[in-house]
This record gives C-alpha cells, structure tokens and sequence, in this order.
C-alpha cells in the first residue's frame, strides 16, 4: 500500500465567504466541478444537509462518471474537508479538503486529495492517474474561479 497527495492551488478574484460557498453546497459543484459533462444522464442524489457537515452527494453515470458517494465531514470558514469514495470504475476512498486563505482582496484555494493505494494502483497511479487528476483539479480550480468572479 501506498499513500498519496495531489494538490493544485488557484488564486480567486473573490472573497473567502464566496468561494467557500460554491464549495460547501455541493449542489452548487455543476457549476465548476471538472468531471460535470463526462456523462449527461448522470443521476445525483442529494442527501443530508442543505450545505456544510453532513452534506452528501452520490452520482451514478457511464464508465468515465463511475459512480460514488461524497460527504462533507469539516467545515470552517477556511476549509471544507470531503470523504470521497469511488464505487465504479474502481474502489477508492480519499479525502479532498480544500484550503481557502484570504489574500490581496481575494482567495487562494488549494485542492488537495489524500489517500491510500495498492501497491500496482501506486505504480499506475503514478504514471497515468495523478497526471489526469491534477490536469482535472486545474480544470476545476479555474471554473470555480470563473463562478466566483461571475
């Protein structure tokens, strides 16, 4: 087994409470979610609270979607932290937190996924996964950058 961390990070013309927003309700994700579009039948299921601790969203698609469940499990004015947990194409659970600081009239955020993994997820992982995910979180960051700015 082995662990691992992918990070990227984006400055947001916006204040803290904005983007933190965006983040904590996870219904708000269709707007700047880099996997929104994979699948356009993807079923979404919300559960839980409307925003913050306790917030889950599960979605079930075609082969790139897969299907899954995420919570919010911490929520401060500085952080979100989500338990994620890939069902299909392959069994994964990690933890995305994103990081929000206040900085020259706006955010920086960063997006970082923590987790465990195989020991031939490891390799794969480090050959082709972390290479898409963080191409992925940069798609993401600048999405929700351009929501937050919107």
């Amino acid at each position: 087994m082995a662990d691992f961390e992918m990070s990227r990070s984006a400055h947001v013309d916006a204040d803290p409470a904005t983007v933190h927003a965006l983040i904590d309700d996870l219904r708000q994700w269709t707007q700047w979610s880099p996997w929104e579009g994979t699948d356009p039948d993807l079923r979404r299921t919300y559960s839980g609270t409307r925003s913050g601790v306790g917030s889950v969203y599960e979605w079930s698609g075609n082969k790139q979607a897969g299907e899954g469940r995420m919570e919010i499990v911490r929520s401060t004015p500085d952080a979100v932290v989500v338990d994620l947990r890939f069902l299909k194409p392959f069994k994964a659970t990690n933890v995305t937190r994103f990081d929000l600081v206040a900085r020259d009239g706006g955010t920086d955020v960063t997006w970082t996924m923590t987790g465990t993994r195989s020991a031939i997820m490891g390799l794969a992982g480090k050959l082709v996964f972390d290479k898409a995910i963080g191409k992925d979180f940069d798609k993401g960051l600048a999405a929700l950058k351009a929501a937050a700015e919107g």
